[in-house]
C-alpha cells in the first residue's frame, strides 16, 4: 500500500504543478492564468541550477494550496515560446496573470525569496484563503491525485491543525488507499465542537462503512446467499456494504432498496439506515445519492 504522507520534493499532479509543451502552453498558462496566477519555470536537462531551484519552487507552490500554479517547460524540447519571450538565462521563472507575463526572476532563489515573490503576486491574504485551499485539495482528490491532495490539506493544517475540512480531506486520502486506521486517527483530531461539519460527518460515515465491509465477507459468497434466499436481509445488507466499499454505488443502493421494499421494518429499518449512511458518506452531489434518495422517497410515500 502506497504511503501518501506529504513529503517534500514529491511532485503534485493535476492542475497544481505540471509540465507543458508548445501546443499546450495556451491552455496550461495563458488560459489558466485567468483563474489564478501561473508561474512558468523554464529549464533544461543540462542546467544544474535548474535542478536546485525546481524542488524548492514546487514545495513553495504546494504551500499556497491552489492560490498559484506552477508549469514547467523544457526549453530544449520546446524552444519556440522561450525564444519568443526572450528567455536567455536558466533557470528563468515568469509569472503570468490574466493571460500576460507580469513579473519574474532568474537564477536560483532561496525559499524565503520565492515566498515573498508569490506573496506579491497573489496578495497578502493568500495563506488565509481557506476556501480556495480546500477547493484545490478537493480538486486534486477528485482527479485521483491523492499525493497532491494530501500535501494541500497538510499545508492548511500547518496553519491550523484543527481545521475540520483539511482533517477530513486528509482522512479521505488515507481511506482511499485502504488505510482505515490512519483515517480514523486523522479524523479523531477534529475537536468535539466541529465534528458535525459536513465533511467530517461524511468521512466518519465512510470509515464506518469501510469497517462494515471488512467484516462482511466475500461478495461472491454474499451474492450466492442472496440469490438462494432473496429475503436474507442480513446477507443483502452486508453485500450492499461490501459493494459500496468497492465503489459500486448503484448496485449497493439497488440491494438496500430491494431489502427495504421487501420488509421495511426488518431489524428496525436497517436497510433505510444503511442507505442514509451511504448518502452521508458519498455526499449530496453523488449520482447514486441523488437517485437513491428519489427512489427511497417513492417507497416511503407510496
Amino acid at each position: 500500500m502506497r504511503d501518501i504522507t506529504p513529503a517534500a520534493g514529491a511532485t503534485a499532479g493535476g492542475e497544481l504543478i505540471k509540465d507543458t509543451t508548445t501546443a499546450a502552453f495556451m491552455k496550461d498558462v495563458i488560459e489558466a492564468s485567468r483563474q489564478v496566477p501561473v508561474l512558468v519555470d523554464f529549464w533544461a536537462d543540462w542546467c544544474g541550477p535548474c535542478k536546485q531551484l525546481t524542488p524548492v519552487i514546487e514545495k513553495v507552490v504546494r504551500g499556497y494550496g491552489g492560490k498559484v500554479r506552477l508549469v514547467k517547460m523544457n526549453i530544449d524540447q520546446h524552444p519556440t515560446i522561450p525564444g519568443q519571450l526572450g528567455v536567455q538565462k536558466l533557470p528563468t521563472v515568469m509569472a503570468f496573470r490574466e493571460g500576460r507575463p507580469i513579473d519574474g526572476f532568474m537564477g536560483v532563489q532561496p525559499e524565503s525569496a520565492i515566498k515573498a515573490f508569490i506573496d506579491r503576486l497573489v496578495g497578502d491574504d493568500a495563506a488565509g484563503d481557506l476556501a480556495a485551499a480546500l477547493a484545490a485539495g478537493d480538486e486534486a482528490y477528485g482527479t485521483g491525485d491523492l499525493q497532491g491532495a494530501a500535501e494541500i490539506y497538510a499545508s492548511i493544517l500547518e496553519e491550523n491543525r484543527e481545521e475540520p475540512g483539511a482533517l477530513a480531506g486528509l482522512a479521505r486520502c488515507y481511506l482511499k488507499t485502504g488505510d482505515i486506521a490512519r483515517a480514523e486517527q486523522t479524523i479523531g483530531l477534529v475537536p468535539p465542537d466541529k465534528r458535525k461539519a459536513a465533511p467530517v460527518v461524511a468521512v466518519l460515515a465512510a470509515i464506518e462503512l469501510a469497517r462494515k465491509a471488512e467484516g462482511a465477507g466475500d461478495t461472491a459468497e454474499l451474492e450466492a446467499k442472496v440469490a438462494a434466499n432473496p429475503t436474507d436481509h442480513k446477507a443483502r445488507i452486508d453485500l450492499a456494504a461490501a459493494l459500496a466499499a468497492r465503489g459500486q454505488h448503484a448496485a449497493a443502493v439497488d440491494h438496500l432498496l430491494e431489502s427495504f421494499r421487501r420488509d421495511r421494518n426488518w431489524d428496525e429499518q436497517a436497510a433505510r439506515k444503511q442507505l442514509v449512511q451511504l448518502f452521508e458518506a458519498w455526499g449530496p452531489k453523488d449520482a447514486a445519492t441523488i437517485d437513491g434518495r428519489r427512489r427511497l422517497s417513492s417507497l416511503l410515500f407510496s
